[in-house]
């Protein structure tokens, strides 16, 4: 077993042979340790007290045939979501324009969908450019693609592609059955080969054990290259999903889980996402503190709700914070 020295010293070089063992003795380092470890790694890497502000809309709502547990737009599931066809892109750039106003840098367009179909690929590309257009970064995640599909996406300005892992390999079959983990790294590396770059995280909270988390975190970091952007989301449980009642998770837990992966991917954004609107204002400074650089602002994530922008300007003022320059 290495010494606590031993892992921070190991954690300082990009690194993508981590060891399940290892990401989870980060997790068992002594708390002020582990928070000042990851907060020294990101100062290296990026600039302090700065964080990113991203919108994310769901431009195609409900109706998705798989059966993730967490998700309120599974058709398998009977949350009070309604399936929606996809918006228009008139409607789609109108709130990227009230996004940006707000002060969001990056724009995020969701679509409940297993895989896209090709004719879907024609709206979603003229979204992309529009939005680009205005001077946003863009990010889009609309389920499993093609090669094709990948190439007209990264051609019609598409920055980011956002495909979550979600949790471990191990305890994923607990949490989705409708697509495998290998379809998720598929999708992935499909990105990459079409010259995007990579947003995937996961979402924790879901029952999973400690060990899940540190074994989720290795397959993101051991990705070559890492993805430049990693989500972590807290389970928001929706009533009529099976993880409705799932029991909370302790916050430092969650401080945790940002901090290990904060040092294991020291260059990549580590974006606070899904889970905010749970939080205390101590709970997200925590994770600012262990390294979490970005938040998703607007008043819903998809279909869940997130603070609003009143609470997120005087929180950012309590702490100093300010958001980062546009793209």
């Amino acid at each position: 077993m290495q010494t606590n020295t031993q892992l921070a010293d190991a954690a300082t070089d990009v690194r993508h042979d981590w060891q399940t063992d290892e990401a989870q003795a980060l997790f068992e380092l002594p708390f002020m340790d582990l928070i000042h470890r990851a907060q020294s790694l990101h100062r290296d890497h990026f600039p302090a007290n700065q964080v990113q502000m991203s919108n994310l809309l769901s431009v195609k709502t409900g109706g998705c045939p798989e059966d993730c547990g967490y998700c309120p737009q599974s058709s398998h599931h009977h949350a009070n979501v309604a399936a929606e066809k996809l918006m228009p892109v008139d409607a789609v750039l109108a709130e990227a324009r009230q996004a940006q106003a707000g002060g969001a840098t990056r724009f995020c367009m969701g679509a409940a969908w297993r895989n896209p179909k090709d004719r879907d690929i024609d709206a979603i590309c003229d979204m992309v450019t529009g939005v680009k257009e205005l001077g946003l970064e863009t990010c889009a995640t609309l389920g499993m693609l093609t090669e094709g599909q990948a190439g007209r996406l990264r051609e019609a300005g598409l920055d980011y592609y956002n495909h979550n892992i979600d949790t471990s390999e191990n305890f994923y079959g607990e949490i989705i059955t409708t697509r495998t983990f290998e379809d998720r790294l598929d999708t992935l590396a499909t990105v990459r080969r079409a010259g995007m770059k990579v947003c995937a995280g996961g979402i924790v909270g879901m029952g999973e054990a400690r060990r899940d988390r540190a074994d989720m975190l290795v397959t993101l970091a051991n990705l070559a290259p890492h993805p430049e952007s990693v989500p972590i989301n807290l389970l928001v449980p929706v009533d009529g999903t099976p993880l409705a009642d799932a029991p909370d998770l302790d916050p430092l837990e969650f401080v945790r889980t940002i901090a290990v992966a904060k040092i294991m991917m020291p260059d990549s954004v580590v974006r606070l996402s899904a889970g905010r609107e749970q939080m205390s204002d101590e709970f997200q400074a925590l994770c600012f503190l262990a390294g979490a650089s970005s938040i998703f602002v607007g008043p819903k994530l998809l279909t869940t709700g997130n603070p609003g922008r009143d609470h997120d300007d005087e929180l950012f003022e309590r702490l100093g914070v300010t958001g980062t320059p546009g793209p």
